[in-house]
């Protein structure tokens, strides 16, 4: 099957409460022939844990501070419970997943971002062969966003990872053709406040820097900046909306922006 036709998908923070219809899109895109892979964010029920467990909640510059005690937090919640569920979900829709995170054979290796935000990494390579093996098989991977600390070599240490990087980092590595941000909003919106259809990766670095682009649009744009250099089309659309994901993809209707090139990779 060629490999043009992966497609890495993040959901995550609202539009996890009411994903059903991306579930069953994402099934029903593998019976077209697409090899889909999963991202899920978390950030809203890791709040309410670490508050249901009397755990502080600091953010540094929209990140959130990671420290021994949240961690224990993060990973139960990012790599068990919102992970299995997802998984659950789409098993229980024929869709064959397979959960993981990136600490799982070392497949997200990651260095300390900043020293301020605790345990909190900085993705240094994705193991793409490994993502790409499962694809093969007809799995689709479900992948929380975790990675192992990597210095020369592998630490025994977990690291929390900004999920919209990981899914820019992953549709990188596998060269995938679509990467495709579902989110609350209609898509980005420009320099009036009304949503865009379509940016350059010039046009939206420039929104970025101007602080157009801000708060938790910013690390979407720059992952869709950095899988857009290897031919991928990418997208940020309103996943509220009733199958939005199969609309984008099979039928060309996109409620959101398009990033990148008129056309994806071959």
């Amino acid at each position: 099957m060629s490999e043009s036709r992966i497609l890495v998908v993040k959901i995550g923070g609202s539009t996890l409460g009411s994903h059903d219809t991306t579930l069953k899109d994402l099934v029903a895109l593998r019976g077209s022939g697409w090899r889909s892979l999963v991202v899920h964010g978390g950030g809203a029920a890791i709040s309410e844990w670490l508050k249901v467990h009397d755990t502080p909640t600091r953010f540094v510059r929209g990140l959130r501070v990671t420290d021994a005690a949240s961690l224990r937090v993060v990973v139960a919640v990012l790599a068990g419970l919102i992970n299995k569920e997802l998984v659950a979900a789409l098993n229980a829709l024929g869709g064959r997943a397979i959960g993981l995170s990136g600490v799982d054979g070392a497949l997200i290796r990651v260095s300390p971002l900043d020293p301020e935000l605790g345990y909190v990494g900085k993705i240094e390579r994705v193991e793409g062969d490994m993502l790409r093996r499962l694809l093969d098989e007809g799995y689709l991977p479900v992948v929380a966003p975790l990675g192992l600390l990597w210095d020369e070599g592998p630490r025994d240490q977990i690291m929390n990872i900004n999920a919209d990087t990981v899914a820019g980092e992953a549709a990188l590595a596998l060269s995938a053709r679509w990467l495709v941000f579902l989110t609350d909003v209609p898509g980005i919106a420009g320099r009036d406040g009304h949503s865009l259809a379509r940016l350059s990766a010039e046009e939206a670095a420039a929104l970025v820097e101007e602080g157009v682009v801000s708060g938790g649009m910013i690390p979407k744009v720059e992952a869709c900046l950095r899988a857009v250099t290897t031919g991928t089309r990418t997208a940020i659309i309103d996943g509220r909306q009733t199958h939005a994901l199969l609309a984008a993809l099979e039928r060309g209707e996109l409620a959101g922006t398009i990033i990148g090139p008129e056309e994806a990779n071959d």
